[in-house]
Formats: structure tokens, C-alpha cells, sequence
């Protein structure tokens, strides 16, 4: 054999280790840095509109996803639950769904960016906090 067609079979395996190396099994996923989301990136803000809704003040929720990840099931310790409100509040966006656990969004994604967001009047605010979400770059959960 010449080595001119030792080095080129060298060649054609190295290339191809890579190339495997890149597109095979061994291949770093591409959310590696990101595939687990923190319960921290779940962040959750109330503020007063400044509206007054059947003698009561007005607040907004704002449920935002700060991970690169869609996160889904996303739940919310809501301890005294989702109380009557002079304004309703829409189920699609958050709803009990066991006794001091409620579910936001219908259980779908919520994708850095899209906040939920939903109004409600009342006296006083509603106590939520991060529960559990599942991340939706892989099957990995976020809980507290």
C-alpha cells in the first residue's frame, strides 16, 4: 500500500469517528446546558392594576417561564385556593387541582416569553407559590 492510500484510509476514519462522534449516540444533545430547568426559572408576580371590580381592588398575575425549556404541569401552591372573586377568574389559566395545589394553563407548556397572566379582584391577594412543573426539552421534572 502507497502512502498516499495509507493516508487517505487515515483520513476517511478520522473523519468519520467525528462525524459519528457529532451525529451518533455519543453526540452532546443540543439542550444539554439547558435541560434541567430550576424552580427559580418559574417566576410568579402580582401587582394592583388600580382598577376597583365590585367594590374590590384589582390585581394581575403574571406567571412567567425564564428557562429556554417549555415547561408544562406547571403548579402553584395556592394554599387558600382561588377565592371568589367580584371579577371570575378564568379556569383556563388557573384552577384548583387538589386541596392547596392549583394547575396553570390547563397543564400546557408555558414557553419563555409567553407569560400566563389572568386578573382577579379581590381584598386581599392570592398566596401562590412554585409547586412543580415538567420541563419539555426532555422528560425531566422540576419540583421544590
Amino acid at each position: 500500500m502507497t502512502a498516499k492510500s495509507t493516508a487517505t484510509i487515515l483520513l476517511f476514519l478520522v473523519g468519520s469517528l467525528v462525524c459519528s462522534r457529532i451525529h451518533g449516540r455519543d453526540a452532546p444533545s443540543v439542550v444539554n446546558d439547558h435541560e434541567q430547568c430550576d424552580p427559580s426559572d418559574i417566576r410568579i408576580s402580582t401587582e394592583a392594576t388600580g382598577q376597583v371590580v365590585g367594590g374590590q381592588p384589582e390585581y394581575k398575575v403574571t406567571i412567567d417561564n425564564q428557562c429556554v425549556c417549555p415547561q408544562g404541569d406547571v403548579v402553584l401552591s395556592c394554599p387558600d385556593g382561588i377565592p371568589s372573586s367580584a371579577e371570575p377568574v378564568d379556569s383556563s389559566k388557573i384552577h384548583v387541582q387538589t386541596a392547596g395545589l392549583c394547575l396553570v394553563n390547563d397543564g400546557l407548556p408555558i414557553a419563555k416569553g409567553s407569560p400566563v397572566t389572568f386578573t382577579y379582584a379581590a381584598s386581599a391577594t392570592i398566596d401562590l407559590t412554585f409547586y412543580g412543573a415538567t420541563s419539555q426539552c426532555l422528560t425531566s421534572s422540576t419540583t421544590h
